[in-house]
């Protein structure tokens, strides 16, 4: 899995980089260090291990059961940082959040996921207040159903088209009433990228 020989800790005085990173979501955990000895006990016990300058060696989770199970370690081309890929059994921070870079989603699709999540959520609106259009079309199975099929209509024709202007339009229309379309189901982008994940590892 990683080749201890093959990395340089001269450069950080005996440490190297180490980026965990979510298997499942690719979010980016924290940020931390390791030695030689740190990653010895985390290829030997398949959970991570880091090396900080003031808590010494430390075996994450170990107290708050947040364990990190390593799925991959991989060096990079200077051989002197790691990037760690693991499932996490809980929030990766000391203070409770998932990532050690707070609250939030970096990337386009986990923002718009976020939104859905609270749209979702029940909440009182006036009487008079119409819902919004993903409101909608999250009470409404059928007109859910029918949006998806249109909107994958439409990037069917702008591909068989070879208009990458409005192909790019209707794969984001596409992507949006997918997450739409699963959220009912109890599924968010997280479990889709999960199934990537496996079938990436395959």
């Amino acid at each position: 899995m990683l080749d201890l020989d093959a990395l340089d800790f001269t450069k950080g005085n005996g440490l190297v980089t180490v980026v965990t990173q979510d298997a499942s979501t690719g979010d980016v955990l924290m940020v931390a260090h390791a030695d030689r000895e740190a990653l010895e006990r985390t290829l030997a016990t398949g959970e991570m291990h880091y090396r900080s300058r003031t808590r010494g060696l430390w075996h994450k989770g170990a107290t708050s059961g947040n364990v990190q199970r390593v799925v991959a370690l991989r060096a990079d081309c200077d051989g002197d940082a790691v990037l760690a890929r693991v499932k996490k059994a809980g929030p990766a921070c000391h203070l409770g959040t998932e990532t050690c870079f707070g609250p939030g989603r970096w990337d386009a699709l986990s923002a718009l996921d976020d939104t859905l999540a609270r749209r979702a959520a029940p909440v009182e609106r006036p009487d008079d207040a119409p819902p919004s259009y993903t409101r909608r079309l999250l009470e409404d199975r059928n007109l859910r159903l029918k949006k998806l099929g249109e909107e994958a209509a439409e990037l069917v024709t702008a591909c068989a088209d070879m208009d990458p202007s409005r192909a790019a339009e209707e794969a984001a229309d596409v992507l949006y009433h997918v997450l739409v379309a699963v959220r009912p189901l109890g599924l968010s982008l997280d479990d889709v990228k999960a199934v990537l994940a496996r079938r990436a590892s395959r």
